[in-house]
């Protein structure tokens, strides 16, 4: 009986074909990745579900006077075209104490979500901070949540140690608001993040990335938003 003979070696075009779908199959683990941690894709799909809420169509209004003054430095804002509240986000402030976004309604609101890791976030906090210097009160909010998940004390240092001095300090270590808002249906693919909210808690417009909040472009915007005169 003759020895069995070992499996014959694969060819080039074998050898080609095997390592073609190695890379294949690492490149879609990588989108896979990408898409886990940063939402890619699934804002628009899950948005094209949600119903346009009626009691919203006035915030589209305003949004459609805004579109106009998208440029210079907030140039990548997109004023909203559908009538859509935002869900109650729920997070806690700087006690502890839990918070929601509703605590926020009758105020024009710029939601922004940030986190220590995020450079972007980072540079872009003092011209938040400045911004609400400018023209947080009565009818206008920087809502700045952090979304830190490891040390609790280190995005409080972060904006001690930059001498940030008007935003209050919200948190969600959860990310559930990052979350939330993935459902809602944005087009956010990561942070920084944020949303411009009407004083009915109506969508008005998202910028998504960094902006210089403290420009003139951006001071135009919000005073749009609110109606107050320059």
């Amino acid at each position: 009986m003759s020895a069995p003979q070992p499996p014959a070696s694969p060819g080039r075009k074998g050898r080609k074909k095997t390592l073609l779908t190695v890379l294949a199959a690492a490149l879609l683990g990588t989108a896979a990745g990408l898409a886990a941690v940063y939402g890619i894709g699934g804002f628009e799909r899950n948005g094209a579900a949600k119903e346009a809420d009626a009691a919203c169509k006035d915030a589209v209004a305003v949004a459609k006077k805004l579109a106009p003054l998208a440029r210079g430095e907030v140039a990548a804002f997109s004023a909203a075209t559908t009538p859509r509240r935002l869900p109650e986000l729920k997070f806690t402030n700087a006690e502890g104490r839990p918070v929601t976004l509703a605590d926020f309604r009758g105020k024009v609101t710029l939601l922004n979500l940030w986190a220590t890791w995020c450079v972007p976030c980072r540079k872009e906090m003092p011209a938040l901070d400045a911004l609400e210097g400018k023209l947080g009160g009565a009818d206008f909010a920087v809502l700045a949540i952090n979304l830190d998940t490891g040390d609790r004390a280190k995005p409080k240092n972060f904006l001690s140690e930059i001498g940030v001095k008007h935003l209050a300090y919200y948190e969600d270590p959860t990310t559930d608001v990052f979350q939330d808002l993935k459902r809602y249906g944005r087009s956010i693919i990561g942070l920084p993040a944020t949303v411009l909210i009407g004083r009915d808690g109506c969508e008005l417009g998202v910028l998504p990335g960094p902006a210089e909040w403290s420009s003139e472009d951006a001071l135009n915007l919000i005073r749009a938003a609110t109606g107050s005169k320059p």
